[in-house]
């Protein structure tokens, strides 16, 4: 269906209008990408917290309706294209049974955070994104299940604190991980499934599975795409229990989140082999550049000052989390469940 002609009209305006906060996030993404590439610092991490300091800019007229949609628009863009990088032959390197377990863990951790988060003092909508982010795929899974979820006061300040928490968490399982690995007596195979399943972000599970060998590595990668995967079900789940629970209110949550739609579709095209090679490497590059950009417009948006209102019980739970996540994938390892 075309585009009506005012619509079309207005384009440049729009354009107007949002550049000089688009502009900023991408600035300071490419920062964070810097200082990532030439000290090893996570990209993610160094987005947030180069963001924070230019908070005032967030609620400046000028540069705020950029920041508001990179956070939001980039967001969505960037986790859609997640899809072409998993595929359902990834499922054969690793069977049915492990995909499995993971599936159950992570509807356990979920569930139980949304269950423990009130006894921290925090709501329901906090344990599902720190339970999302814990459980699937760190910093990434945060921006797209916080995307679906209501607004609230607190919106950004939960999702600056779980998006740095996890990823220093992530930082230290890659680093504490493949010991914990050789100190159980797991053999290469084992290893790369239990990091793959239990590491919070992409990156820091590259990392951590090739410092113990290549094969290890290879499978860990795999396992967490697999994971990646599941973030669209959880998702969709996510936001029809919200549009149920808001069945009273006057704008309710769509059924289907449209990004959520594009990352299906763009998955199963992957798994039909239909898509080049080159689109798929280059749809992967832009997918990282843009959460990083919205990663960095999320911080832009988070007050410093709200931040350190969420306290050390919150910081407990996500430590909570990270252990039960990687009971629940060792335990059946070591005991030859899977």
């Amino acid at each position: 269906m075309p585009m009506p002609l005012p619509r079309l009209a207005q384009l440049p305006d729009r354009a107007r209008l949002l550049a000089p906060g688009l502009m900023l996030a991408v600035t300071v993404a490419m920062a964070a990408q810097f200082l990532s590439s030439h000290y090893g610092a996570p990209v993610m991490l160094m987005a947030i917290l180069l963001g924070m300091p230019l908070h005032g800019l967030a609620e400046d007229s000028l540069a705020g309706p950029g920041i508001d949609f990179a956070a939001r628009g980039l967001l969505r863009i960037g986790v859609a294209l997640l899809g072409l990088r998993v595929s359902l032959d990834m499922v054969a390197a690793i069977g049915w049974p492990f995909v499995g377990l993971l599936a159950l863990s992570i509807g356990a951790v979920i569930l139980a955070s949304v269950a423990l988060a009130r006894r921290v003092g925090q709501d329901r909508a906090f344990g599902l994104l720190t339970g999302g982010s814990v459980a699937i795929c760190g910093a990434s899974a945060a921006m797209a299940i916080a995307s679906v979820l209501p607004a609230r006061e607190t919106t950004e300040r939960d999702l600056s604190f779980t998006v740095i928490t996890v990823t220093a968490l992530s930082t230290v399982a890659m680093i504490v991980y493949p010991m914990l690995a050789s100190a159980l007596g797991m053999d290469p195979h084992q290893t790369g499934l239990f990091l793959g399943g239990t590491i919070h972000d992409v990156a820091q599970v590259v990392g951590a599975g090739y410092s113990v060998s290549d094969e290890t590595g290879d499978l860990a990668t795999v396992v967490k795409l697999i994971r990646v995967t599941l973030l669209a079900p959880v998702v969709l789940i996510a936001a029809l229990v919200l549009r149920r629970a808001s069945s009273g209110a006057q704008t309710r949550p769509p059924l289907l989140p449209g990004f959520v739609l594009a990352f299906l579709i763009l998955a199963a095209a992957n798994s039909a082999h239909v898509v080049p090679g080159v689109v798929v490497d280059t749809a992967s590059t832009l997918s990282r550049a843009l959460l990083v950009a919205a990663v960095a417009a999320v911080g832009m948006k988070t007050s410093l000052v709200r931040l350190a209102e969420v306290g050390p019980a919150a910081i407990g739970m996500l430590l909570v989390q990270t252990a039960a996540l990687a009971a629940l994938i060792a335990v059946p390892l070591l005991l030859g469940l899977v």
